[in-house]
């Protein structure tokens, strides 16, 4: 009785642990491999390989842990848990695994991640069962084993490519699949793959771009991201140019403007944001003409630059007189005007001579363009189509093709390349549609509405007596520009008593000071262009 309980407990003592992989049988010839796989119900593959070596001879086999796959891409193996019984040892790097025998059988022990894929709702499992030796094997013979039954099972032997089917490759009865083959050259493989039911085990197949010139340009998962942000950023970024196109082109009614302020409602004329007449025109409208001009002229003879003079004789001819230099208080537009009309300490000038000379608005339109871009009223200058955005998205498609070509070269991921190439592409060409016109100089163009309706509305007979004379030249170049001149002049050209003109020199009664005012400035008008008298205004 002693005797066979002590037979029983040898007995279970020497068999494996429940879930264990039984050891292959030893291999009965030279040159030969017994190989046991097993699908772990984690995916992994358990791989055990008795090799027979000669005696006095050794084996080495290399198995490539990244191999080319469709589509520009590679397959690739991980091994893990790597243990050798008998003669030989093992080399594991980021692309290879290498075992190396030497005479006698070993066995070789080794998990594989990365063998299980998922198509079509179906797994596969594919491993090459024998492939990279360096020697011709006699027989080759392994064993499969998974947690289901496989529905299929394909095997091939040969070199690469090719599609010769095993000596064998079946299902047992029992669910073990048995793969053989005989005399297989040396560097040609013996290539399984079992197709089991889908949720039999979880998948772990990893595909990465091959690192090629076109595996740099593979859609992976961080560029696919990148791409769903970059087209985010067009659509918000073409809902925002929406917006300021619409804001541009309808920039909305006028803000309220007085001209009578103060604790005692005297006149006084704070032009917005500092505007100068003759800035009025391309804040309005983004182009300068000669009315600008005309006003700029009229503003320089009310700051007491400009004297103005009635020559006599049949036909009334009108002369500009220098009576102050030009100082710091004049912007570099307004200096150009003056110098334009009194060039090389010039003292004084018939209008008659100023269309002779042609000084008209294109002498100056630079600089009155420039002054607007300084004030930030605009964002690039009026009569360029092409701002300082769109250069960048210029060169940021410059910088995009230098990033492509490098990341092609070291790293990958050329896409994110592509990708600044085409955000570069989209900035030039939004550029070009977003309006010259800011925020700032939409504000103005409001408050400048604002400035017409209070000239219109405001009556001189409201105007304290004392500050007629000045609310009347100080605010004559701003109706000028925004083209109510007439109506200006009018309403004060209408009083029993009107003011005098301070910078006009007309000794004859008042009534006619405002009058020929009004055919100065339209004979000025006239000078500098075809004959206009204003702009008209959309509120």
């Amino acid at each position: 009785m002693k005797g066979v309980l002590a037979a029983l407990l040898l007995l279970l003592l020497a068999a494996p642990p429940a879930g264990a992989q039984e050891q292959p049988p030893l291999p009965a010839l030279p040159d030969s491999a017994e190989i046991s796989l097993k699908v772990e119900r984690d995916g992994a593959l358990s791989v055990v390989e008795a090799v027979s070596v000669p005696s006095e001879a050794t084996m080495t086999r290399r198995i490539p842990l990244r191999t080319a796959a469709p589509r520009d891409r590679d397959r690739i193996i991980g091994i893990r848990d790597v243990v050798i019984e008998g003669a030989g040892n093992s080399e594991l790097t980021d692309d290879e695994f290498i075992i190396r025998l030497k005479g006698g059988t070993s066995v070789v022990r080794y998990t594989v991640d990365g063998a299980v894929a998922e198509a079509d709702g179906l797994l596969r499992v594919g491993w090459q069962l024998a492939g990279g030796w360096d020697t011709r094997l006699e027989l080759v013979r392994a064993s499969f084993a998974a947690p289901v039954i496989p529905n299929a099972v394909t095997c091939y032997a040969g070199p690469e490519g090719t599609e010769t089917h095993c000596g064998t490759a079946q299902i047992a009865h029992s669910g073990l699949t048995r793969f053989s083959q005989q005399n297989l050259p040396a560097d040609q493989r013996m290539e399984i793959s079992v197709e089991l039911p889908g949720g039999t085990v979880p998948a772990n197949a990893r595909r990465e771009p091959s690192k090629t010139f076109a595996g740099a340009f593979v859609l992976t998962a961080p560029v696919g991201w990148a791409w769903g942000g970059f087209a985010l950023a067009v659509i918000l970024g073409a809902v925002a140019l929406a917006l300021l196109r619409r804001r541009d082109k309808h920039p909305g009614g006028a803000l309220p403007v007085r001209l009578l302020t103060g604790k005692d409602d005297k006149a006084a004329l704070a032009s917005p944001d500092g505007v100068l007449p003759g800035q009025v025109g391309t804040v309005l409208s983004g182009r300068a003409d000669a009315v600008d001009l005309a006003a700029t002229v009229v503003d320089l003879a009310v700051r007491n630059y400009l004297w103005v003079s009635e020559e006599p004789g049949e036909l009334i001819a009108w002369r500009l007189v220098r009576r102050n230099p030009p100082d710091e208080q004049l912007t570099a537009f307004e200096r150009a005007v003056f110098d334009a009309l009194l060039p090389d300490e010039r003292e004084s000038v018939l209008l008659s001579e100023i269309q002779a000379a042609q000084v008209g608005i294109e002498a100056v339109r630079g600089v009155l363009y420039d002054g607007v871009v300084e004030r930030r009223w605009y964002s690039r200058r009026p009569d360029q189509q092409v701002g300082r955005l769109a250069r960048v998205g210029l060169r940021v498609c410059f910088y995009g093709l230098f990033l492509t070509v490098l990341l092609a070269l070291t790293v990958g991921f050329a896409q994110l390349g592509l990708i600044v190439i085409a955000a570069g592409a989209v900035l030039a060409v939004a550029a070009r549609g977003l309006p010259a016109r800011t925020g700032t100089g939409v504000g103005l163009h409001r408050r400048l509405l604002g400035v017409r309706d209070a000239l219109l509305e405001t009556k001189a007979t409201a105007v304290p007596k004392l500050e007629r004379e000045v609310l009347l030249s100080r605010a004559l170049p701003y109706a000028l520009a925004l083209g109510e001149q007439e109506h200006w002049t009018g309403t004060f050209a209408a009083l029993k008593g009107p003011p005098k003109i301070y910078w006009y020199g007309v000794e004859s009664a008042r009534e006619a000071d405002i009058a020929r005012v009004s055919e100065f400035t339209a004979a000025l008008v006239g000078t500098f262009a075809a004959t206009r008298q204003g702009r008209r205004l959309k509120a």
